[in-house]
């Protein structure tokens, strides 16, 4: 069942990321390239690796749907719907594409690939991280709570109103006094 998972799966990704290039908008084009990130991250799943593709499926869902918000709210034709051409220079391309398929199809073929030695890691997506964070692991677990802590502190910057700003400093009053109109009473 895994085989015919897979052959769909891929398929699916493929057809999807083509369809990025052929349809004519860029909310359909976000879309497309959704379901392609999705079909890729179920790859994943199916090879065990189910960190990985819940990270893709998260992230991938997550950065589409802010881009289709973004889209709405500044694209000057009405949510990115309007027919435009999403290729420039389409032999260019074209031409680069298959280029560049042929090569990473050759790269595949003629690689030397290595035979497994050993058994199959007991944590793939362990041994994956190893790989890739090796000793910059705490570095990457420090800055990615930077980086939290600087959303957070970006969004509480943003806002013009605190918490108390409704009750003033007397917070054991039993009605608010809104500053902004149109607020709850």
């Amino acid at each position: 069942m895994s085989d015919v998972g897979f052959w769909i799966l891929a398929v699916g990704a493929v057809v999807t990321g083509i369809g990025v290039f052929r349809v004519d908008s860029m909310a359909r084009a976000t879309f497309l390239l959704l379901a392609s990130f999705l079909f890729a991250a179920g790859e994943l799943l199916l090879l065990g690796l189910g960190y990985l593709g819940m990270v893709i499926v998260l992230m991938m869902t997550m950065e589409m749907v802010v881009m289709a918000v973004f889209m709405v709210m500044y694209m000057m034709n009405p949510a990115g719907l309007m027919p435009m051409t999403m290729v420039h220079n389409q032999r260019a391309a074209a031409v680069i594409a298959v280029v560049t398929f042929a090569a990473l199809v050759a790269g595949i073929l003629l690689t030397p690939w290595p035979e497994r030695r050993g058994a199959r890691p007991m944590d793939p997506t362990m041994q994956v991280g190893e790989a890739i964070m090796g000793p910059q692991m705490l570095l990457m677990i420090v800055i990615g709570v930077a980086i939290l802590a600087t959303m957070i502190a970006s969004v509480v910057l943003a806002t013009d109103r605190g918490r108390y700003d409704r009750y003033g400093d007397r917070l054991e009053r039993r009605r608010p006094d809104d500053p902004i109109p149109g607020g709850r009473r």
